[in-house]
């Protein structure tokens, strides 16, 4: 076969993306019915003439509802009586009486915001709902969102998944390929959020009260350590990390990009998982010279998705270099680093001779505790190295 013989053959093979068309799934409500003579509840939007309102409470699907066996509500009303609190408070929760519908100060707000530095550079910010929104999110997450599965490929804050399932697909493969997508929850905006929950059959108006209940805008004047382009990132309605929502929403929000990166992995013969923003490839060494073409077609998908990758966090690893994914060793079975191994035991020796109060350098409130989770850990993945933890847990004076 000549040379250009072999190119036209392998053009002829390569892989190709078909563009992802999306087909609504909801009953749609002619825009004249939604126009209605007076207030059709409580805080419904204006209509276009004096007198008249918006009902956006009537495009809800029953049948989507009833198959995710999700509580059937159609008004804001209706989201207050389900969360237990008068509709004024869930107004007050989402900001919806203040100007611009954003809290005025930090003081005002519904979060409270610590912002930490990254490993890699720069800073994050962690946004934690106070008590009352909290508990509001806590039932969202319980009694609606953990009733709609994720795609399988998605294994970070799933029931039943953790970063040991994550791992497991790419133990001995020739090679690993990991990405990380950059600001993952920053860029699942408002609009993507209130997409979620209309998808999941809910109205217009419930969708839009569900969003501002999950999502955050920050204050203007909120002190941060970055500059002012950085911080306008934020400005905007987000996932924000530290939500007890947001990691749910988020695997939702990538359940398309799950599809199609699955769907690309399975045309090359690959293993897939997403744990969070942290993308892992695996397979044989017969695709490791399409990787040229596979990690160009990753991207592409990546960003058709809205999405965006990490470029300082993409990697290689082959099967003589120490493979690890999601802190996991995979080369040929799950296990725990050597340098992880050590340093807990490090740690554990030192409590014995010295005392766990001298050993408590991060200062966890719960450090007895903490320390039992990181041997628990240890165990999933090397019972022989976690029963060695264990044996010198169990020798601790915690009284010193």
């Amino acid at each position: 076969m000549t040379g250009r013989s072999r190119s036209k053959e392998k053009r002829r093979h390569r892989i190709r993306i078909e563009p992802l068309e999306y087909q609504p799934n909801l009953i749609p409500t002619r825009a004249e019915q939604e126009v209605v003579q007076g207030r059709p509840y409580r805080f419904a939007s204006i209509g276009p003439r004096s007198g008249e309102y918006l009902d956006l409470s009537q495009d809800s699907d029953q049948r989507w509802l009833e198959y995710y066996n999700l509580p059937l509500l159609k008004t804001p009303d209706d989201l207050a009586d389900w969360l237990g609190i008068s509709i004024g408070k869930l107004a007050w929760l989402t900001h919806r009486t203040t100007q611009n519908q954003r809290p005025e100060t930090e003081h005002k707000a519904h979060y409270a915001y610590r912002w930490i530095p990254k490993r890699s550079g720069g800073w994050r910010l962690i946004e934690a709902p106070k008590l009352e929104l909290k508990l509001a999110q806590q039932q969202v997450l319980r009694d609606l969102l953990n009733h709609v599965p994720t795609h399988e490929a998605a294994h970070g804050f799933v029931i039943d998944r953790s970063i040991v399932t994550n791992a497991t697909p790419h133990v001995g493969q020739r090679f690993v390929l990991k990405l990380d997508l950059k600001d993952f929850y920053t860029n699942v905006r408002y609009s993507r959020v209130v997409a979620i929950f209309r998808s999941l059959g809910y109205s217009r108006e419930v969708a839009i009260w569900l969003a501002r209940l999950t999502t955050s805008s920050i204050p203007w004047n909120l002190k941060a350590p970055v500059n002012a382009v950085e911080l306008a990132r934020f400005s905007a309605r987000h996932l924000p990390q530290g939500g007890v929502t947001s990691p749910a929403l988020a695997n939702l929000s990538a359940f398309s990009l799950d599809v199609r990166l699955s769907g690309l992995a399975s045309a090359y013969r690959l293993k897939y998982t997403r744990y969070a923003d942290d993308l892992t490839f695996s397979g044989p060494g017969k695709a490791i010279p399409a990787l040229h073409e596979i990690v160009p077609l990753i991207r592409k998908i990546i960003r058709s998705e809205r999405f965006y990758v990490n470029p300082k966090k993409q990697r290689i690893l082959r099967n003589g270099q120490r493979q690890s994914v999601t802190g996991v060793i995979v080369n040929d079975r799950v296990n725990i680093s050597r340098v992880e191994f050590d340093r807990l035991k490090a740690i554990l020796t030192n409590c014995v001779r010295h005392g766990p109060s001298l050993q408590n350098r991060d200062q966890h409130p719960h450090f007895q505790d903490h320390l039992r989770g990181r041997i628990a850990h240890v165990f999933q993945l090397n019972q022989n190295r976690g029963e060695k933890l264990l044996s010198l847990y169990h020798r601790i004076d915690w009284s010193r």
